[in-house]
């Protein structure tokens, strides 16, 4: 190939390459007030106009300083799947609860209060608190988040699903008990190990779903912490005649925590099953 053409062709792959990095979904910062709290979340929305289906992400229940120095902060997640959900023509709103990452200055985070009172009171206390969280301000919290999903531009109201994480996959249970016309759900991980070591909120969660209409997608890695939830859950659901599914995907990396942030580290490998299954339930 001539030396000239070989030139044009290398310049050419990099405009294309900037253009696309310019036209890829950039993040929005959205306020979101509870009362005197005021909580911060990223939005990110397809390319082009008209009102899309809009999904509100549910994280987990925060990390401690040394998880942060670890793992990093929070808001590497939401620029890791914000884009991911836009370019399969979803609106996404990450929502930082309070504690976590731009919302750090809205009280302590929900794992920072359970690790006080296992400390103060053991697992018993930590289980009761992790219910007060869950139905109290953390309910409250995405509950509010959810209303100003609905109502931005371009977001279509009557379109709208959950995702949710670890503790998150517990709230987002909680949260489909009381939103009948939610149009989908995805759990990764759903509750951590906490559905194992507390009576209260396995039962709690279980029954919740005699009242969730929407179709119910559970995720696991095989080296999660449990896969306890899932079953568990998938059962329940087989038992009532609800929509349900359930996946257990092969191991990632090398221990149970890298298996409980398959959210984050496995997208390649979950991508097509859950845009597969959020397109069948939120684009017929």
């Amino acid at each position: 190939m001539p030396r000239a053409l070989i030139v044009a062709s290398l310049l050419l792959a990099s405009t294309l390459t900037r253009a696309e990095a310019e036209a890829a979904p950039r993040a929005e910062t959205v306020l979101v007030h509870n009362g005197a709290i005021t909580l911060h979340a990223l939005l990110y929305r397809p390319l082009g106009s008209g009102r899309f289906p809009a999904i509100l992400l549910n994280h987990g229940s925060g990390r401690t300083a040394e998880e942060l120095k670890r793992l990093g902060p929070y808001e590497a997640n939401a620029e890791r799947l914000g884009p991911l959900f836009a370019r399969h023509g979803y609106v996404l709103l990450y929502l930082f609860r309070r504690g976590v990452g731009p919302s750090t200055d809205q009280g302590a985070s929900a794992v920072e209060l359970m690790n006080a009172e296992t400390r103060a009171h053991g697992l018993e206390g930590r289980s009761a608190l992790q219910l007060e969280l869950l139905q109290g301000r953390e309910m409250a919290d995405a509950l509010a988040a959810l209303k100003v999903l609905r109502g931005l531009p371009g977001v279509d109201p009557g379109n709208v699903g959950l995702v949710g994480h670890s503790f998150g996959g517990s709230l987002t249970v909680l949260m489909a008990e009381r939103e009948p016309d939610l149009r989908a759900v995805v759990l990764f991980s759903a509750t951590g190990y906490s559905f194992d070591r507390s009576p209260e909120l396995r039962q709690r969660l279980l029954a919740a779903l005699s009242h969730v209409v929407a179709p119910l997608f559970s995720i696991h890695a095989e080296n999660d912490y449990s896969l306890s939830s899932g079953k568990a859950l998938d059962l329940k659901l087989e038992q009532l005649g609800k929509p349900h599914r359930l996946k257990i995907y092969p191991p990632i990396g090398d221990t149970a925590d890298e298996g409980h942030d398959f959210l984050h580290l496995g997208v390649s490998t979950w991508e097509a099953d859950v845009f597969t299954f959020l397109d069948g339930c939120m684009r017929k």
